[in-house]
Order: structure tokens, then C-alpha cells, then sequence
């Protein structure tokens, strides 16, 4: 079992996380979550990096010590290249230079959003592909047609704020605190998600979707009310605002996938922990008789596991990378027609 070993490092944003497989079996996998940013009300990219300096190393010998392993038994190196934070990314990616170099092992760069998409199936020897993901996050919101591994097609995305940030905006709107996501989530369950409807935008023709006028509805919502109002009826704003999303996000997903005649939907991302969205789409999807994969909450955030688990399938479909591969912050998934 020795040089079958992966070693996976996730450092895109504000978690330091590393993961072992055997072959395509998650053996262990350990996430650091940086809590400096909480007070900051969002990510400080200085401090990511920083901290990802600090903690990468007695985070990889953790998990290894965990394992009951050492690094000579590392077969191959899968590291996160992007899309995230620049400075974070050159962390975690000369991190594993140094070890694949020192190891004399191979390099798989990997694309974070591949590694989220596919979180559902980690430990799957087969991808029950083609499927439609709907990929929701702090940075991206698309539909995805994925035909098979590495070969996608975008059917619709945000035009402007991604739904993960709109939630940590009208968090801070809210002044619940940060990250906005799990808090209105958490609220939400004591809140009436009929108390207020929130606007909810759609194109015609188009799976896009557009978030910044339902955050701009908030406001204007916030300011037309007195604080004491506001503070009374906080869980109801918080469903309601909660509801709108998760209305538009399921719908153009189902439509989707019904005029694409698919009959899989895989949710990704972190947003995809959003327990009002699993439990719609888990509606819909028997509603429509579609079968619908939700990443255990452990995958959805960003985590190692997910990259390693990549790192199996690029050994599997290609050569490895070179040592000279960089960092690319702003890395896309290669779309076909």
C-alpha cells in the first residue's frame, strides 16, 4: 500500500486543511479553521496567508501521526492551484513543491471547484455521470453540466454577488456576525419564512442568477423599519431573506435539469450546508422524481479530502504536473460547447 498513498493540501482561503488516501479511500483528513478573520467580518488575506504558514506544517504531521504514518510512505502530492486567495494558494502550493521535490514524488495541481463538485462521491470508484451540480459558494454560484470528469459546460451563473456572499452580506446587514452563511441558517430555524417577501430575480431564457437587488430589498427593508421592530422580528428577516434564496436557486436548478433531460443533481460548495436549500431540493428532486446528491457537511466547506480525492482521478486521467506549476487565483473550469 506504500506509494499508493495521497497526500492532499487545501489552502484557497481561510482553512488549512490535508487529507491521506489509499488509491481513491479517504484514510484521514484534518481541517484548521483560521479564526482571525471572525472579528474582521470576512477574510483578511494577510492574515490568511500567514496563518496558513503557521499552520500547514503541524496540520500535515497531524494527519500523518494520525494515520499512523510517516512521509515516506507519501505515493503523490494533490494540492489545491485555484481559484482562492493568491497569497494563500503560493502557501499551500510551495509547501508541497518542497515535499514532492524532497520525496521524489509526483505533483497534481488541482482546481478547487473540480474538487467541490466531486466531494459527493469521495471513496466512489466509478462518477455517475453525466449530472447537473448546482455549485454554491462565498465565491461562485453556477449551474453545471457535467458531461463526465474535466468535461463541463456552464448552463448559468450569478451575474453579480455569489449567494454565499449575499448571505454574508445581509449578515452584516443584520448585524449577526460573521461567517453569514451558518448564522442566518441558524436563525432562521426560530423564523417565519412567509413573514416578508423578498424580491426574487430571474432572465428570461437564462439559468442566471442575480443576487445584489434581493441584498439592495434588505436594506431598504431594514431602513423602513424602526431597530426595535428590527430586533423583534430578526429570525423572520433572516427566513425570509433565507427563503428567497434558496427559491430561486432550487427552482433554476430543477428547470434545468428538466429541460437538459437530466436526471442527477449533485449540490457543491459551501452554501450547499444550507439546511433550508438540502431540504428543498431534497423536496423538488422527489417531487420530480430526480436524484439528488448532497455532500456530507464535512466535504462542503473547503477541506483536503476533496482535493486528495481529485488527485486520484487526475493520476487516473493524466500525467502529473510539472514543478514550475503556479498558482492561479483566478483558475475557471475549462467549459466545452
Amino acid at each position: 500500500m506504500t506509494k499508493a498513498i495521497i497526500l492532499g493540501i487545501e489552502t484557497s482561503c481561510d482553512e488549512t486543511a490535508a487529507a491521506l488516501f489509499h488509491s481513491h479511500e479517504l484514510i484521514h483528513h484534518i481541517t484548521a479553521t483560521q479564526l482571525v478573520h471572525t472579528s474582521y467580518g470576512g477574510v483578511v488575506p494577510e492574515y490568511a496567508s500567514r496563518e496558513h504558514n503557521k499552520l500547514l506544517g503541524p496540520v500535515v504531521k497531524s494527519v500523518l501521526e494520525q494515520a499512523d504514518m510517516d512521509l515516506s510512505m507519501i505515493g503523490s502530492i494533490a494540492v489545491t492551484q485555484g481559484p482562492g486567495l493568491a497569497g494563500s494558494l503560493l502557501v499551500g502550493l510551495s509547501y508541497a513543491k518542497g515535499l514532492a521535490m524532497g520525496l521524489n514524488v509526483p505533483i497534481y495541481g488541482i482546481n478547487h471547484i473540480e474538487g467541490h463538485i466531486f466531494a459527493n462521491f469521495i471513496g466512489q470508484e466509478q462518477l455517475p455521470t453525466p449530472f447537473l451540480c448546482l455549485l454554491v459558494s462565498g465565491g461562485h454560484t453556477q449551474l453545471i453540466h457535467v458531461q463526465q470528469a474535466q468535461v463541463y459546460k456552464l448552463i448559468g451563473q450569478t451575474r453579480d454577488d455569489a449567494a454565499g456572499e449575499a448571505f454574508d452580506k445581509v449578515a452584516r446587514l443584520l448585524g449577526i456576525g460573521y461567517p453569514g452563511g451558518p448564522l442566518i441558517d441558524q436563525l432562521s430555524q426560530d423564523g417565519d419564512p412567509k413573514f416578508h417577501r423578498f424580491s426574487r430575480s430571474s432572465f428570461p431564457r437564462s439559468y442566471d442568477f442575480s443576487f445584489s437587488g434581493l441584498k439592495t430589498n434588505v436594506l431598504q427593508y431594514i431602513q423602513k423599519h424602526d431597530p426595535g421592530f428590527i430586533k423583534t422580528h430578526l429570525a423572520d428577516i433572516a427566513a425570509s431573506f433565507q427563503e428567497a434564496v434558496v427559491d430561486v436557486l432550487s427552482n433554476q436548478a430543477i428547470q434545468a435539469a428538466k429541460d437538459l433531460k437530466l436526471d442527477r443533481i449533485v449540490l457543491a460548495g459551501g452554501v450547499a450546508a444550507n439546511s433550508r436549500l438540502r431540504q428543498r431540493m431534497t423536496e423538488l428532486g422527489q417531487l420530480h422524481e430526480l436524484e439528488l446528491f448532497q455532500p456530507d457537511l464535512r466535504y462542503c466547506t473547503d477541506n483536503a479530502a476533496m482535493i486528495a480525492y481529485m488527485g486520484y482521478w487526475k493520476a487516473v486521467l493524466q500525467q502529473p504536473d510539472l514543478l514550475d506549476i503556479a498558482a492561479i487565483p483566478n483558475l475557471k473550469l475549462s467549459f466545452g460547447q
